[in-house]
């Protein structure tokens, strides 16, 4: 993850400085223009890069966006939300391990340009892609970057990516279902 999110970092703007080694030599370098970055997780699974982040930039500011989908409608609704004052001034990096059919990531990108955000100042990483969500945020969103590890061509009738990674949250924080067979089902209710 902590690639990833390096990978991101490099992709913002810089400018051209010099540089004094240890040694007193004058090196030219580069130096980041962005000086205000916040990492934006798209909870649950987004959570998954924050530790890389803040080992890459340990002052990054953290905000945190629920976005769950309806059962019914299939349909991504807001649940909570938190960003910093004056969040449209930062180059924002919207976290989540996953993105299928893009639902969740539009309406993040659309609460971002919303509180002002502009849309160039956005990237959207995720280790897993679908072609399908690829394809949904580029269209929509065409000045948000997007970084991923890799991008599988297929999704699921449940919209999971396929091959894919199963649910990511739930395999990350350990708490995927174990199946109990009915042979078994005495002794799986009595390890507690």
């Amino acid at each position: 993850m902590r690639l990833l999110i390096e990978h991101a970092l490099s992709l913002l703007p810089f400018s051209d400085c010099n540089v004094e080694c240890p040694s007193g030599l004058i090196y030219a370098g580069k130096r980041r223009k962005a000086r205000l970055i916040c990492g934006v997780s798209i909870l649950r699974a987004g959570e998954t890069m924050e530790t890389a982040l803040r080992e890459v930039l340990k002052d990054c500011i953290i905000s945190k966006i629920l976005i769950q989908t309806n059962p019914d409608s299939m349909e991504p609704e807001l649940y909570y939300l938190t960003l910093p004052k004056e969040i449209s001034s930062y180059h924002i990096l919207l976290m989540d391990a996953t993105v299928a059919t893009g639902a969740a990531a539009m309406m993040a990108i659309r609460i971002l340009l919303d509180h002002d955000v502009p849309e160039e100042n956005i990237t959207l990483l995720a280790l897993l892609m679908a072609e399908t969500g690829v394809q949904s945020v580029a269209y929509a969103f065409p000045k948000v970057r997007l970084v991923t590890t890799a991008v599988d061509k297929q999704l699921s009738p449940n919209y999971h990516i396929i091959p894919g990674i199963g649910n990511f949250g739930d395999r990350y924080f350990g708490t995927e279902l174990q199946p109990c067979s009915d042979k078994l089902e005495y002794d799986c209710a009595s390890d507690g």
